[in-house]
């Protein structure tokens, strides 16, 4: 299963800030490598201790740099000095606290996986595998701390999904309301074959005959709830046009039947009589669903997609991994590499064995962007590169098709929309509940 998810606000600031350190010069190795290990440098003070990692103060500008750099590339406006500096050492404690859970809680990578993940720094860096072991050596970094920093990152996008996905619980009763409510908004999509058994009521008739009236349709449905076939009761009592057919007036979208009839029987399964008799101006009628049928609310359009996903982090900044996948789509739409091989060659999903497929999807099974520039595509068309929760991603639509849900498959699919509603308030939950069991020290500059 694809790992794309909704992504909230917070973890977007997070993953812009993350995004915005790059790996654009040879000074910059040793302390994107380094992590969370990196030892205060001459003239460095320590800002945060968070668990057994430190915040260097030289991070942190760092850090600052690179955000200003970004949102002045972007012409976005930045909060006050003292804010940002504020908002970015936040973030960078979460990260802290994020890793060190991970690490503690035993999170595994595959090595193939890291092993593209590390390609993909040297890509990005336009060296081979070979020189970049050769400028962490010359930079006094370890190649496997290198490899192990990497490794924390993908460790903790794992984790976070794992235990935030844990924490979401969508009752019977919120999905009932849901579902309740897309047929409410489909209207006449649903369609209703409905039978009844009327016994009219003269206009102007007195007390007495309304009641001999009610009191007949009432034991015809005594006689239908003691095992009596309805429409055997219809046609021997019912004064409708229908009788001969049993009352079933037949299949009839919802606007083409009398608003009380729907209203009456929209909580019914097919199958089910009304258990309460309906009055209206003809007289009284006792109402049955033969056969329901969710003619458009429910039928929907599967889409089946591939895509390449490369994760931005301290080594792949947002910015680049965009680079990287416009050239990509460059290659695929000149024809020179398919968009199969290079999903297998670069993709950090665990779809890039079969070549970014994803097979076939509901909609709302994606994050919204990735659902949103998916659904805009024609068949076999590429999007330009797409930013979500694990990073940036390029898609190809290979197929649609149309198809109804059956009961559960509708269930399955509220639960989906309403899993995705909650997920931002139980990530900010789950990260709250790290900080406050973590070990948090920010100092103050030295004097």
């Amino acid at each position: 299963m694809t790992e794309v998810l909704i992504r909230s606000t917070r973890q977007a600031l997070a993953a812009a800030l993350a995004a915005a350190l790059c790996l654009a010069a040879p000074a910059a190795w040793a302390q994107a490598a380094g992590g969370t290990r990196t030892a205060p440098r001459t003239a460095d003070y320590i800002v945060a201790v968070v668990n057994q990692e430190l915040v260097t103060a030289s991070e942190l500008e760092q850090r600052l740099a690179r955000v200003r750099d970004s949102a002045t590339r972007a012409g976005a406006k930045l909060p006050p000095p003292a804010e940002l500096r504020a908002q970015v050492l936040d973030a960078l404690i979460d990260e802290r606290v994020q890793i060190t859970h991970a690490r503690e809680n035993g999170a595994r990578v595959d090595e193939a996986e890291l092993d593209r993940a590390v390609a993909n720094v040297a890509v990005q860096n336009q060296v081979t595998m070979a020189q970049l072991r050769q400028r962490l050596a010359a930079d006094g970094v370890d190649y496997g701390r290198f490899r192990n920093n990497i490794r924390d990152q993908i460790m903790v996008e794992r984790i976070r999904e794992r235990e935030v996905q844990g924490r979401i619980r969508v009752t019977d009763a919120e999905i009932d309301a849901l579902l309740d409510k897309q047929r409410a908004q489909a209207g006449a999509a649903i369609e209703y074959n409905i039978a009844q058994i009327l016994v009219t009521v003269p206009e102007g008739a007195t007390d007495t005959v309304v009641a001999e009236r009610r009191a007949r349709l009432d034991a015809a449905l005594a006689r239908v709830r003691a095992g009596e076939a309805f429409e055997a009761v219809a046609r021997e009592v019912s004064e409708d046009a229908n009788r001969a057919q049993g009352g079933v007036i037949g299949m009839r979208p919802a606007d083409r039947l009398p608003d009380v009839f729907v209203a009456h029987v929209r909580s019914l399964k097919a199958g089910e009589v009304a258990t309460t008799p309906l009055r209206t101006g003809a007289g009284f009628h006792a109402l049955k669903v033969v056969d329901r049928r969710e003619a458009g609310a429910f039928s929907v359009t599967q889409t089946r997609a591939r895509h390449i996903l490369l994760r931005t982090s301290a080594q792949l900044s947002q910015d680049a991994a965009i680079g990287r996948l416009s050239d990509f789509k460059r290659q695929i739409v000149a024809r020179s590499k398919t968009f199969e091989q290079l999903a297998r060659e670069n993709s950090e999903d665990g779809s890039a064995a079969q070549g970014g497929d994803l097979g076939w999807a509901y909609p709302g099974q994606f994050v919204p962007e990735f659902e949103e520039t998916m659904n805009a595509l024609p068949l076999g068309g590429v999007s330009d590169p797409v930013v979500s929760r694990f990073g940036v991603h390029l898609i190809q639509v290979l197929e649609r098709r149309q198809v109804s849900l059956d009961a559960k498959q509708q269930r399955e699919q509220a639960r989906n929309v309403l899993r995705e509603q909650k997920f931002e308030p139980a990530y900010a939950e789950w990260l709250r509940d790290l900080r406050a069991r973590a070990y948090i020290e920010r100092r103050e500059p030295p004097t």
